[in-house]
């Protein structure tokens, strides 16, 4: 199934990311540019690298300077991460793009990566949840109450990995059909955000 591709690789990433643990550290990324696989690697790593920049910029002493430095990076980054799942719905429309839907076809509340945007989350919030389920210095009141959100994660993602096959199922048989908008996101675009405009 393409989700348990979805989650080998995303396992796979932020097992490579923490090999050194760093905001800085370049990305190896081990599939061919072509390849789906490189895509879901890539969407990965970006949602690594700012799950721990939104760590890092909830430091109650950090630097003033630092922390505006780490917010346009955040910022950069949800830029990258909405282009990425843009680039992997391209691969969908591309794979269904000689199906013809049935009569009362219905279209779905997201496309398929923005769907697998939440699997990557999950996968990030699993391997979190897990360190703190089995962390030695932690209480064992800590570690229980950890190890059952980890139970309820691992369920979640079970469900929504299903819910994405029945999806691109129903995509394949023609009982629904892919719509994508392309983000209309403002605050970046010196045209549209007031602040930017105004200050030229």
């Amino acid at each position: 199934m393409f989700t348990e591709l979805c989650n080998k690789i995303f396992d796979q990433s932020i097992a490579d990311y923490h090999l050194h643990n760093s905001v800085n550290q370049s990305i190896l990324n081990p599939y061919e540019k072509a390849a789906i696989e490189h895509l879901l690697y890539l969407k990965n790593w970006i949602d690594t690298v700012q799950w721990h920049l939104e760590d890092i910029i909830r430091d109650p002493l950090i630097d003033p300077v630092k922390a505006l430095e780490i917010k346009r990076w955040i910022d950069k980054s949800n830029q990258e991460r909405t282009d990425m799942v843009e680039y992997i719905d391209s691969y969908f429309l591309e794979q269904y793009k000689s199906v013809t839907p049935v009569q009362g076809a219905s279209i779905n509340t997201e496309s398929p990566a923005w769907a697998i945007d939440r699997l990557s989350i999950l996968a990030l919030k699993i391997y979190h949840m897990r360190e703190e389920a089995t962390r030695a210095d932690a209480s064992a009141e800590h570690r229980a109450a950890c190890q059952r959100k980890l139970d309820i994660l691992l369920d979640q993602r079970n469900d929504l990995g299903t819910a994405i096959t029945q999806l691109l199922e129903d995509i394949a048989a023609g009982k629904k059909y892919m719509k994508v908008y392309k983000q209309m996101k403002m605050y970046n675009d010196p045209a549209l955000n007031p602040v930017l405009y105004q200050a030229r």
